[in-house]
């Protein structure tokens, strides 16, 4: 999908506003005042990792305003794995019965359960990236797609349904942009896992 330079700045606006909206809002809840600082610190990773997960599909959709969309798309993967490892590794931390059985698909509550999948689906696409380029190159597209919708729908699933320190307004702004731009992505014809280049975007031919 094309989108002009200042309908581009115009998305990564909303982006960024809708993002540190749903941070404030977090830092903002008395539900903190009892959590220990590591506990406060996974859930912000996990804010982080929502939000960076829509960055991507923004990303594969319009594209980044300046740089390279393709470095940026990497570097924010990257990021987006690390939040989410960190995200898990601090509950462990804090309470490691509640992990396992998260984990282990035990655990009672729904949110546990979206979580996990969508964890597993963030760790899958990483590596599936790392070694798409011999093994998996025609297929990558495909997966990538399919490995996207997982993400953001469990990611989704996930902040809804959890009662934490998010603000409800901020995590649903924040899920309904998610949702709304898996759908734009799912009506395009953008293929997931190839970013086109700025030259491929003027010219509007797909990237090989």
């Amino acid at each position: 999908m094309t989108a002009g330079p200042n309908w581009r700045w115009a998305i990564w606006a909303v982006a960024a506003v809708v993002a540190a909206w749903a941070c404030i809002a977090a830092a903002q809840s008395p539900l903190l005042a009892w959590r220990s600082g590591v506990y406060v610190v996974a859930g912000f990773a996990g804010i982080v990792g929502l939000a960076l997960a829509w960055v991507q599909m923004i990303l594969v959709l319009f594209g980044a305003p300046v740089g390279s969309s393709r470095r940026i798309h990497r570097i924010s993967g990257v990021a987006l794995v690390v939040a989410v490892v960190l995200h898990a590794a601090l509950l462990w931390i804090t309470s490691p019965p509640d992990v396992i059985d998260a984990l282990t698909f035990m655990a009672p509550s729904w949110f546990s359960v979206w979580g996990v999948i969508a964890m597993w689906a963030v760790f899958v696409m990483a590596i599936v990236a790392m070694v798409r380029r011999r093994f998996l190159r025609r297929q990558w597209p495909r997966i990538h797609r399919i490995l996207g919708y997982v993400v953001g729908a469990g990611g989704i699933a996930h902040a809804m349904l959890i009662d934490g320190a998010m603000g409800d307004v901020s995590k649903g702004v924040l899920s309904v942009c998610v949702a709304v731009t898996m759908f734009a992505l799912w009506r395009s014809k953008v293929r997931w896992g190839v970013i086109p280049s700025r030259r491929d975007r003027r010219t509007g031919q797909p990237s090989r």
